[in-house]
């Protein structure tokens, strides 16, 4: 009689730990494995419930100065020194009130709901551009800053949020390193 019943939970086992590992990969999927921040569609998920939420929410996008010349100088290594930074940086800036993202090579979002942190970004600005420190070396770090709150859209779209602060990002990169718009 024992053996029926092992035979029997044998494919009830197998369907937990495979649920188990497809959840695990599914979480994954949703962490960048070289920051630990959400992906873009992880965080897209929680960014939209915070915006429906939060009428005061900023959307805000950063993009590294010249990082390509990072890497092409230093090696990939120095430069995801610089991507961790950043994104420990950006992470500990939203703090418990907002959530930050690495949605691809070096550009980065976050949206924060707290109103210390919606007033302005001089803060975040200022992290950002704390030099990075790897083998020795004394990095120089730049990015440039664009958000946009909620209220200003007419339509208050997680999509409408992005492209402006996208705007006022570039707009920002125009007028040199170390700028936000």
């Amino acid at each position: 009689m024992d053996t029926h019943l092992i035979a029997a939970g044998l494919p009830s086992l197998g369907w937990a730990v495979h649920g188990g590992m497809l959840l695990r990969r599914l979480a994954t999927a949703r962490r960048d494995p070289l920051t630990g921040l959400h992906t873009r569609a992880g965080w897209t998920t929680r960014a939209e419930h915070l915006l429906a939420k939060h009428p005061g929410a900023l959307v805000i996008l950063v993009d590294l100065d010249d990082f390509k010349a990072v890497n092409d100088t230093h090696g990939h290594g120095v430069g995801d020194t610089v991507l961790t930074a950043t994104a420990r940086r950006l992470s500990t800036w939203c703090g418990p009130h907002g959530i930050a993202a690495r949605l691809g090579g070096d550009e980065f979002a976050a949206i924060v709901t707290s109103p210390a942190h919606t007033v302005g970004l001089d803060a975040l600005r200022q992290v950002l551009a704390q030099p990075v420190e790897h083998g020795g070396r004394t990095l120089p770090v730049s990015a440039s800053v664009g958000s946009c709150r909620r209220t200003d859209l007419p339509v208050p779209s997680l999509t409408d949020a992005l492209s402006a602060a996208d705007a006022a990002m570039y707009a920002a990169k125009g007028h040199g390193r170390r700028n936000t718009r």
